[in-house]
């Protein structure tokens, strides 16, 4: 089965109460969204609900994220690309399942991304993704005390999968969380005065 997008987000808020949680699935579903239109024939929808429900499992089940998310989704009869979409983002951490599509290349690529970026949004005067240069992001990706939980290793292994420079992504990451800019709480104050 595909669930539509509003049955999806209706399953992430069933079991997910974090707004930070529920903030970062929806960056995540608006990057993979952006991303599904990079790649000819796409299905933008899929990849957003990927997105979407990729940590489905985190807040309740954190000790068996990735396996317990499959669990659910199979017991409600999702469609086995969702299913295996979001279960190989953890490949190499909490899970066996090797990304081979390039949707789940680009969600184990970006995943972790979203959570600098974010960061480096709220730590700037503006609190916004909408004027968020790479210049910016790259100062903070390097700096490896800030956002310290973000794995560097894995996003650049990830970059390499998707055969993207890292800048690229980074681009691409900002641009997508800026299309959901208002949903997660980035579009800031960045009018002039």
């Amino acid at each position: 089965m595909r669930p539509t997008r509003e049955q999806a987000y209706a399953l992430l808020k069933q079991y997910n109460k974090s707004e930070a949680l529920i903030k970062h699935a929806l960056s995540v579903e608006g990057v993979m969204r952006h991303f599904a239109g990079l790649y000819a024939g796409s299905d933008t929808d899929l990849w957003g609900i990927v997105g979407l429900l990729h940590d489905l499992d985190y807040e309740q089940y954190p000790d068996q994220h990735c396996k317990k998310t499959a669990e659910i989704l199979n017991e409600l009869g999702y469609d086995d690309v969702i299913v295996r979409g979001c279960a190989s983002h953890g490949w190499g951490i909490c899970s066996d399942i090797e990304p081979i599509s390039d949707m789940e290349k680009v969600l184990f690529t970006i995943d972790e991304l979203t959570g600098l970026i974010t960061a480096t949004a709220i730590m700037r005067p503006s609190k916004s993704v909408m004027d968020l240069e790479l210049k910016s992001v790259k100062k903070k990706y390097k700096d490896r005390r800030f956002a310290a939980g973000v794995d560097r290793e894995l996003v650049e292994k990830g970059a390499q999968m998707i055969d993207m420079p890292l800048d690229d992504v980074i681009v691409h990451v900002i641009l997508g969380m800026r299309d959901v800019a208002d949903e997660i709480g980035l579009r800031g104050n960045t009018e002039t005065e």
